[in-house]
Parts: C-alpha cells; sequence; structure tokens
C-alpha cells in the first residue's frame, strides 16, 4: 500500500537532531511541499532498522539518517536499495571532507556531538527515551533503560517517567494488565532495575472514576469497578514478587514524592523504601 503525501524517515543512532534539522531546512525551500517527518532516534540493532525500513516502504518515502557505525550504514542501504527507497546520508559527506582534510579517521562513536554539554543533552535523550519507551510501547527499550517501573493503570507510571527523565535517568514502564503477559526481556533485568508501583484500592477506584468522567464515559464500567481493580492489584503483586523488586505504594503521594522514593531505590539500593 502506498500513499501520495510524501513521508521523510529520519534515521539516528543518536537523537535525530541533526539529520531532523537539515531535512527540515531542505524541504522549506520546497513550502513545506506537504512533507510529513518522522523521527526514529536510537536506532543501534540491525532488526530495528529493517523493521523502519519494512514501515517505510508502505509510504512515498525516503530515508534520511545520520547512522555513524558502519555495519548499521550498511544494513539500511541494502535493505533500502530491496525496497527502491531514496536514502541520504547526512554525515558522510563532511565526514569524508574532514577526512581529505585533515588525514584523521572519525571515531564512528553514535552521540559525540551531545557531549559538548553532556548534561543538558543527557536530559533531552532521557525525555525522547520516556517518550517513546512509554506504556509498554517497544519492549526492547527496558533493555537499555536505566530503571523501569511497572504497575496497573492510573498509577502514574507516565508522569513518573517523565520526571525522572528530568534527572537524566532514562526511564521506561510496562503496565500491568491480567490479560497481557508482561514481555519477556522484564524478566532477564538485574535486580534493582526494576521498581513496582501499587496504589489503594479505594484510591485508584475514585482515580479512575475520574478518569472516565473527564472522557464522558459511565462511570460504572469494568475498568472502574472494585472488582477489577482487586484483580488487577492482586495480578501486579504476582508479577512484582516474581520480579523481586521494590515496590512502592504511590497512594496519596505526589509525582515528586514518589520520584524521590524512587531515586533513592536506584541510587542507594535501599529496597525497603515503600
Amino acid at each position: 500500500m502506498t500513499i501520495s503525501k510524501p513521508v521523510i524517515y529520519i534515521i539516528s543512532d543518536s537523537l535525530g537532531e541533526t539529520a531532523e534539522f537539515v531535512a527540515r531546512a531542505a524541504a522549506i525551500q520546497f513550502n513545506g511541499a506537504g512533507v510529513e517527518f518522522r523521527r526514529i532516534p536510537y536506532v543501534n540493532d540491525p532488526d530495528h532498522l529493517r523493521e523502519v525500513v519494512e514501515e517505510a516502504s508502505l509510504y512515498n518515502s525516503l530515508i534520511a539518517y545520520t547512522l555513524v557505525v558502519e555495519d548499521l550504514k550498511t544494513v539500511l542501504e541494502e535493505e533500502a536499495a530491496k525496497k527502491n527507497l531514496l536514502t541520504v546520508d547526512i554525515l558522510d559527506p563532511m565526514m569524508k571532507a574532514i577526512y581529505q582534510l585533515t588525514g584523521y579517521e572519525p571515531r564512528r562513536e553514535p552521540g559525540l556531538l551531545h557531549k559538548l554539554d553532556d548534561d543538558y543533552f543527557r536530559k533531552i535523550e532521557a525525555v525522547e527515551f520516556a517518550v517513546k519507551y512509554d506504556d509498554g510501547k517497544d519492549p526492547r527499550g527496558i533493555l537499555y533503560a536505566d530503571i523501569v517501573l511497572v504497575g496497573v493503570s492510573r498509577t502514574s507510571k507516565t508522569p513518573l517517567c517523565m520526571y525522572l527523565a528530568h534527572k537524566r535517568l532514562k526511564a521506561a514502564n510496562i503496565p500491568l494488565v491480567p490479560e497481557v503477559s508482561p514481555p519477556d526481556e522484564l524478566f532477564t533485568l538485574p535486580r534493582g532495575k526494576v521498581v513496582g508501583l501499587t496504589i489503594k484500592p479505594h484510591i485508584l477506584n475514585e482515580i479512575r472514576q475520574e478518569r472516565l468522567k473527564t472522557l464522558g464515559l459511565v462511570s460504572n464500567a469494568d475498568y472502574a469497578s472494585m472488582e477489577r481493580i482487586l484483580k488487577e492489584l492482586d495480578y501486579a503483586e504476582s508479577i512484582m514478587k516474581r520480579l523481586g523488586c521494590p515496590v512502592v505504594d504511590v497512594s496519596n503521594k505526589a509525582v515528586e514524592e514518589t520520584a524521590s522514593k524512587i531515586l533513592q531505590i536506584y541510587y542507594r539500593g535501599d529496597n525497603s523504601v515503600k
């Protein structure tokens, strides 16, 4: 299936800001040309690369990229050629010119530009990471996370991940739902990398009731029923026991207070925190 609207995929083994900036600067010369931009950061796995190329092949698209690892570049070019996709290597012409000028070989190390201001860019990367791996959208993210939060719906997993990102920690989160088995990767993580979130049933009931109201849904939906809540909490507790992870009770706590306890666990290895 091909659609008429052009799409430029931005693929990077880091944030991808450089490639997106160049692509947008070029597109503006065509008054934007109705182009949609899709940035795919932190691509460091050949299989992930193949998945992105496969997706791009469904659209009227080209791929602009900043990959400094030669093996990844080779995979991308080969896969794109199979799909007859246009590719643009943003960095290569300048790197070749600098090599000719200086005679020095490039380091081929992803993310060096961001090390110019390590603190700022670590925060930006962490925020991007939290967005990309929110709510278990891509379970591979938990393998690269500094910390992984698990819990039922409405236990503040997403706002906590964003808060931790501003503390320069790459945080991912996985929702625990009885009908959906957690990803296998979760059980391979070292002890101390996963933190469970729990909440008192009656408080969760109130939160979910309010959530349904804001969505204009009936308040007696199964999502907010006490029976459903108890089932979810029991299931979540069983998973956390399997993981052997510390558990933080978020009941009546501000995000900052809960995050402080999570940071205490992360930096001090204090599993006694509740």
